[in-house]
C-alpha cells in the first residue's frame, strides 16, 4: 500500500493520514486531496469530496468484479411479444436446415417474419427463395440482396451490378443490404478507399429507389471502436476480447468522416428510403439521431444490437420513440431465441435495474421503457410493412 501512497504523491496529491472513524471514516488506506477539477490517481477513488483512497484489499479485474444486486424489484418475465413482429435484420435465417427448429422458436417468441439480409447476389437470391418456395414456411422469411462493391467505378462495374440488383429483386429479393466494409475496407478499381458516398455509387442508391426497394445499411461500427483504448472507453473490455473490432485512425477513416459520408447519401437520394442498422449508432445520443430524422424523412431506424443504449436512457428513449414511431422498426442482428426476451422486456414493460444479455457490450443495468400499444405495434411490424412492401401485408393485428 505504501507504493500506491507513493506514486499518489509523486502524481501531485497531498498525502492525508487517515485513521479511525473520524468523519464517517472507518480506517483504512491514507487519503490523497486533490484539487477541483482533478481525478484520482490510479488506483484510487474519491471517497469524500476532493479526497482519495486506494482499497485495502488487492481490487478485482473488470472480468471479475460481479457484485450481487440487493435492490429487491418488480421482475416482469416477458418470453412472447405482445404483438407478431417482423425482425428486419437477421442473417442467414432463410437456410432450410434447422428450420422446423427455427419455426417452433419463432412461434414461441412471436416472430412472424425474419428478414434474411445475407442474401448474396442474384443467383444467390434465387436459391434461397426457390428453396423456401418448396417449404410451407415460405412466408416467415424474407431475403435482402448484396452488391459486390470492389473495384467500383473500373469498367463494366456499374453495368454489371446494375443489372445484378434488379435480378435479384426479381428472384425475390425485397430490399439490398449494406455491409460495414463499405467505407472501411472495399477498394475502388484504382485501389484507393471506397467511399460510402463515393458518386460511383449513385446508380446503385437510385436503382433501389426506383425499384421501390429499401436500403438497411450498416455504416462503421460504435464511436468508442474508433476512441483510445484507455481506461476511459466504455467498451474497454470488448475491444479487449474481440481487438479485430478496434478501428484506429492509422488504418481507418474517423467516425465522424463514415457519418458524414453516409449521411450525405440519405440526402443525396431523397426517393430512396434507407434504414439505418444499429440506429446509425445513434443510440448514444438521441438528439442527434432525432435531427436526422427531422432533416432525412427518407431515413428509419432499426434497433438491432444496441438495446443497451435504450434500456440505460428509458425515459429520453421511451419519449423519442413514442415522438419518432413511425420510423423505427425491430431488429436483432443475431438470431439467438434466448436474447429476444430481452428486447420485450425493455420496450414492454417499467422494470428496473436488470442485466444485459452480453455483459461484455454494457457493464450498466437496463430499465423499461414501457411503449403503449400503438408504439409497439408500429415498432413490431407496422413501420416494417410500409417500409418493406415485399413482406407478407395480410394477417397482422389492426
Amino acid at each position: 500500500m505504501g507504493v500506491v501512497c507513493v506514486a499518489a504523491v509523486a502524481a501531485g496529491g497531498v498525502l492525508i493520514a487517515q485513521g479511525g472513524r473520524g468523519q464517517g471514516g472507518r480506517g483504512g488506506a491514507p487519503r490523497v486531496d486533490i484539487k477541483d477539477g482533478e481525478e484520482c490517481p490510479p488506483g484510487m477513488v474519491e471517497v469524500r469530496a476532493n479526497s482519495c483512497q486506494a482499497p485495502t484489499a488487492p481490487p478485482p479485474s473488470i472480468v471479475d468484479y460481479r457484485p450481487r444486486s440487493t435492490v429487491v424489484a418488480k421482475a416482469t418475465h416477458v418470453p412472447r411479444a405482445k404483438f407478431p413482429i417482423a425482425d428486419v435484420h437477421t442473417h442467414r435465417t432463410s437456410r432450410l436446415e434447422g428450420m422446423a427448429e427455427r419455426i417452433k422458436q419463432m412461434d414461441e417468441l412471436n416472430l412472424r417474419v425474419l428478414v434474411d439480409l445475407s442474401g448474396g447476389n442474384a443467383a444467390e437470391v434465387k436459391t434461397k427463395v426457390d428453396a423456401l418456395q418448396g417449404t410451407p414456411h415460405k412466408d416467415r422469411f424474407r431475403v435482402f440482396a448484396n452488391v459486390e462493391w470492389e473495384g467500383a467505378g473500373g469498367a463494366g462495374w456499374e453495368q454489371k451490378v446494375l443489372a445484378d440488383l434488379r435480378q435479384a429483386v426479381k428472384n425475390g429479393a425485397i430490399g439490398l443490404k449494406i455491409f460495414k466494409e463499405l467505407g472501411l475496407r472495399h477498394k475502388k478499381a484504382d485501389g484507393t478507399r471506397l467511399a460510402i458516398d463515393d458518386p460511383a455509387l449513385d446508380p446503385v442508391w437510385a436503382l433501389a429507389g426506383e425499384l421501390n426497394i429499401p436500403v438497411i445499411i450498416h455504416t462503421a461500427e460504435p464511436q468508442e471502436f474508433f476512441a483510445p483504448l484507455d481506461t476511459k472507453n466504455e467498451r474497454w473490455l470488448e475491444l479487449n476480447l474481440f481487438p479485430n473490432r478496434q478501428s484506429p485512425p492509422s488504418i481507418y477513416p474517423t467516425f465522424e468522416q463514415l457519418m458524414k459520408e453516409r449521411d450525405s447519401v440519405f440526402a443525396k437520394h431523397p426517393k430512396t428510403r434507407f434504414i439505418g442498422a444499429h440506429f446509425n449508432w445513434y443510440g448514444n445520443d438521441l438528439g442527434r439521431a432525432a435531427r436526422q430524422l427531422e432533416a432525412q424523412p427518407n431515413v428509419y431506424l432499426e434497433v438491432a444490437a444496441v438495446l443497451y443504449e435504450f434500456g440505460r436512457q428509458p425515459h429520453g428513449a421511451a419519449q423519442f420513440f413514442t415522438k419518432y414511431q413511425d420510423r423505427v422498426l425491430f431488429g436483432k442482428d443475431t438470431y439467438e431465441p434466448s436474447e429476444y426476451p430481452y428486447f420485450f422486456r425493455v420496450f414492454e414493460t417499467r422494470d428496473e435495474y436488470f442485466d444485459y444479455y452480453r455483459p461484455y457490450h454494457a457493464f450498466w443495468k437496463l430499465y423499461g421503457m414501457g411503449l403503449s400499444d400503438e408504439v409497439l405495434k408500429k415498432l413490431y411490424y407496422k413501420n416494417a410493412l410500409k417500409v418493406e412492401p415485399g413482406l407478407p401485408q395480410t394477417g397482422w393485428p389492426k
